[in-house]
């Protein structure tokens, strides 16, 4: 069989060269202070009321840019203490290494989010250029992408008081302490003996039996309690150590602490509207279906095939590199194990942006990604290759989402 011509794209020398490290890379250095202001716009920063941006800064007519001298100030419409937050949040943010596209793309998301109305394609498209750090716009931005706040801003204060409320509510009723439930039932079988005398009085034993604190009754209430007590502290060890190098997640800095209820219920709700495009990858029963992960793997398989068939035929035939033996991993946690924290929140950006999904644009992310380092696997065999791809080395992460949009670009052609 005659071998397919490598498009001559593939051949430059872009692939085996190491990008230099542009101003992102050291915008995204993870010292104390820009680490801390990362995860918080990423995970609790206030919601954005901003004032009217200045215009972006031309293009040629002004050689050198600073941000010292306008100060963005984001809060969140129902908080009244994100004021304070919001300026420990920008002192963190170092504008030393700010770039002149991240000034215009600011000013560009500024002036998007104070419409009365936001235009969510201009906004989708700004944002996946990647989203400036600093003076709460991320946390913003990924909201209006995820479909937790609606289009228009004169709602968003109502709809951030109702979701905060809904979730309070969940809390309270998944999570009733069993004393008050016991006080409940009590109550409940008190009203019921005042309305049927012959139904009888139920005595505390009768209301109580199979509830003591110790019973380990499938059905005992104080059982569950213990349970899900467990549950909720492995989940805040968990936090705690996912990013153990970030100051953020310890829980201790007053901005984590001060927005701890309302950010919570607005990762439960944002992680929800998230996890609602990837849910099917995590059920067992539908993993050899058409909306299962093994599905999804093999779509990257086919899109690699489709764009590199030299690089698919050596890894999955020659050296016989399963792709689930390191795309699993990368499609489940969308890549954030891979790279550094700052980089994923670079590469979500994108993905939350795409009007299509995240899914689509993290498999042409992934096939980018094995392209990137084509010229390693090809002369890799079983062993290397996996312990490459495994560990995948660090990258330029604008180089690498150039090479995906291009390959959007290709199959669109």
């Amino acid at each position: 069989m005659a071998k397919e011509r490598i498009p001559d794209w593939l051949n430059s020398s872009l692939w085996s060269t190491t990008p230099s490290v542009d101003d992102r890379l050291h915008r995204f250095s993870l010292s104390p202070t820009t680490t801390t202001t990362t995860a918080a716009a990423a995970v609790s920063e206030p919601i954005v009321q901003p004032t009217v941006p200045v215009s972006p800064p031309a293009a040629a007519s002004r050689p050198q840019y600073t941000v010292t001298s306008q100060k963005y100030e984001f809060r969140d419409p129902i908080d009244k203490n994100s004021n304070n937050n919001s300026n420990d949040n920008d002192q963190n943010a170092s504008p030393s290494g700010v770039s002149p596209d991240d000034i215009s793309r600011q000013a560009q998301l500024l002036a998007e989010l104070s419409k009365k109305v936001v235009n969510f394609r201009e906004l989708r498209r700004i944002a996946s250029q990647g989203i400036p750090d600093g003076a709460g716009i991320r946390s913003t931005v990924w909201k209006l992408l995820l479909g937790y706040l609606p289009p228009d801003r004169l709602q968003w204060s109502s709809e951030l008081a109702k979701k905060r409320s809904e979730y309070k509510q969940f809390k309270e009723e998944l999570l009733m302490n069993p004393t008050e439930i016991t006080r409940k039932l009590e109550k409940s079988a008190v009203d019921d003996h005042s309305k049927s005398e012959s139904s009888g009085l139920l005595s505390r034993s009768q209301v109580t039996h199979g509830e003591h604190p110790l019973s380990l009754g499938e059905s005992s209430i104080w059982n569950q309690f213990f349970q899900d007590t467990e549950i909720i502290e492995q989940i805040d060890r968990d936090v705690k150590r996912t990013h153990p190098d970030m100051q953020f997640f310890s829980g201790d800095l007053p901005l984590a602490k001060s927005n701890q209820a309302a950010a919570e219920a607005d990762s439960f709700f944002c992680f929800v509207e998230l996890l609602s495009g990837f849910r099917d990858h995590f059920c067992k029963q539908l993993d050899n279906s058409t909306v299962g992960i093994r599905s999804t793997i093999s779509r990257l398989s086919q899109f690699l095939k489709e764009h590199d068939e030299e690089l698919w035929r050596h890894l999955e035939i020659t050296t016989k590199v399963n792709p689930q033996f390191y795309a699993f991993r990368w499609i489940t946690l969308l890549l954030t194990q891979e790279f550094n924290f700052a980089d994923s929140l670079h590469i979500w950006d994108t993905l939350l942006s795409d009007p299509e999904g995240p899914l689509e644009t993290l498999l042409r992310v992934c096939c980018a990604m094995l392209i990137l380092v084509r010229r390693r696997l090809l002369a890799g065999d079983f062993t290397s290759n996996l312990k490459l791809l495994q560990n995948y080395p660090s990258s330029n992460i604008s180089h690498l989402l150039y090479v995906a949009n291009k390959l959007r670009s290709q199959a669109s052609n």
